[in-house]
């Protein structure tokens, strides 16, 4: 841990605790150097790490205050998740899409509360400002733009990506770059270019449910390793997974996971890669959210450890930018060849203004100061959220604090079954995601994922509310309710 981050871990748990009550007057930068024996730019960092969670304010020529929101003992704030899940680690074929599609489809509509939803709200982005770019960059389209960008993808958004690549401090080559349909895509060729059918996949417990469905599709074996809803995958169980079933990938994401929002250490992702190197086991990387922190820089991917070429880092714009866009990469590393091969062979391209557009957006500027402004308005709704379940929902009730990413995971009292709850908040209008699509032998049965990436409003308040009604009535015992 950083120590900007262990002087804001310090700061925020002295307030969630009522050591620090709301409007107190933190330190000052000055005070807080002596005492710390830190640098300014590090209580810098840790004071805007506390801003973007909500948890203090600033205030011109006076310094930072605990923000009137931000809870404490009086607030009653719901406690984290503080154990690693226990799957079996026994590898083993999956059955979950049908369970995925029964959840999902029943709620994709809009007149119901999307707190089941994959993505954050459109309205969170520049969709205008896009709409420019795509006209401009439509017409000014080179008609052999088709046939020269055909599978690898623009050759212009490719540089663009190896750019911010490097300027996060990571050298990847503009060859090892192929621009894919979102970053689904990018995750399933990765996939289809390491394995073969009736070969292991090393997954997190809880995971993402489309990684479950594409190792489902593909006729592979998933093998669960527990995962910690702060730190991420235990490794020692991993590296028992890897001497006992000698997978030949590994899918996860490193940063701000969905569902749990957990966020490996630079140290633990470097131990990760070193692990899966001396395996010669390929790592799917998927870093969807990486943009998307509340701190002062953004966290490595694990790409950043590798030396061999081994890390296939995949994302996309989709949940960050422009999501109706569908344009995501992936960096393959040595793999590089293999995945265009096979995108080759299946999509053969991805759409080209769609790129063209995003190729100019980037190219013009603006999408940094997008992303700080956007940072923000998810940390502060993260905030209300959480403190709104701490006012309706039941004792025994656990929430995570991801750093980053638009999703809560909530662990529910033993007794309340997650797809009960699915069933009766659809039928109030409001969706959730139940704990069980995001694991192979439907666990985590009263947990649930909670999207906070919508606007914070009376709407939602109220529909999480009547969820936390529904919650404590089945959590009450029998004659209680």
């Amino acid at each position: 841990m950083k120590l900007y981050e262990a002087l804001a871990r310090d700061i925020s748990e002295s307030i969630l605790q009522g050591v620090l009550g709301p409007g107190d007057r933190l330190p000052s930068v000055r005070q807080t150097c002596a005492n710390r024996n830190v640098s300014p730019s590090t209580v810098f960092q840790a004071y805007y790490m506390l801003e973007a969670q909500g948890l203090i304010q600033s205030r011109e020529r006076s310094g930072y205050f605990v923000a009137v929101s931000s809870g404490g003992a009086n607030n009653q704030l719901p406690p984290e998740p503080d154990t690693a899940s226990r799957p079996d680690e026994a590898a083993a074929p999956l059955a979950v899409s049908e369970r995925v599609f029964e959840v999902l489809e029943s709620t994709m509509k809009r007149d119901v509360v999307p707190f089941g939803s994959a993505f954050p709200s459109p309205l969170l982005f520049p969709l205008a400002r896009l709409a420019r770019m795509m006209r401009s960059s439509v017409q000014e389209l080179d008609p052999w733009a088709s046939v020269d960008d055909l599978t690898p993808g623009n050759a212009r958004l490719r540089r663009q990506l190896a750019l911010r690549y490097l300027i996060d401090g990571l050298h990847v080559p503009v060859e090892d770059i192929i621009v894919t349909n979102g970053a689904l895509e990018a995750l399933n060729l990765c996939l289809s270019a390491v394995t073969r059918p009736g070969d292991a996949v090393l997954i997190e417990a809880p995971s993402f449910y489309a990684s479950l469905q594409a190792i489902e599709r593909q006729g592979l074996q998933a093998i669960a390793v527990p995962t910690h809803p702060r730190e991420g995958m235990d490794l020692a169980a991993a590296e028992r997974a890897l001497e006992r079933h000698r997978p030949k990938a590994c899918w996860l994401m490193t940063n701000f996971q969905n569902p749990l929002g957990s966020t490996m250490s630079d140290q633990k992702k470097q131990q990760l890669v070193q692990l899966l190197t001396r395996y010669q086991v390929p790592l799917i990387e998927d870093d969807v959210y990486g943009e998307l922190y509340f701190g002062g820089k953004r966290p490595s991917p694990a790409k950043a450890f590798d030396t061999e070429g081994l890390v296939m880092h995949c994302s996309s714009f989709s949940k960050c930018l422009a999501p109706g866009y569908r344009v995501g990469w992936v960096a393959a590393g040595r793999f590089a060849r293999q995945v265009a091969r096979h995108k080759l062979t299946s999509t053969l391209t991805t759409c080209a203004p769609a790129q063209a557009a995003l190729a100019l957006y980037l190219e013009q500027g603006g999408y940094d100061r997008h992303l700080r402004l956007l940072r923000h308005k998810l940390a502060d709704q993260q905030a209300s959220f959480i403190e709104a379940l701490g006012r309706h929902f039941p004792a025994g009730t656990r929430v995570t604090r991801p750093k980053g990413g638009y999703f809560l995971w909530v662990e529910l009292p033993d007794n309340v079954e997650a797809l009960t709850v699915h069933r009766v908040a659809l039928a109030h209008g409001i969706s959730v995601a139940p704990g069980p699509i995001f694991a192979p032998q439907a666990d985590f049965s009263h947990c649930l994922r909670l999207n906070y990436g919508h606007q914070w409003d009376a709407r939602a308040e109220a529909a999480l509310a009547t969820l936390g009604q529904i919650v404590r009535s089945l959590a009450a015992p029998p004659g209680h309710a």
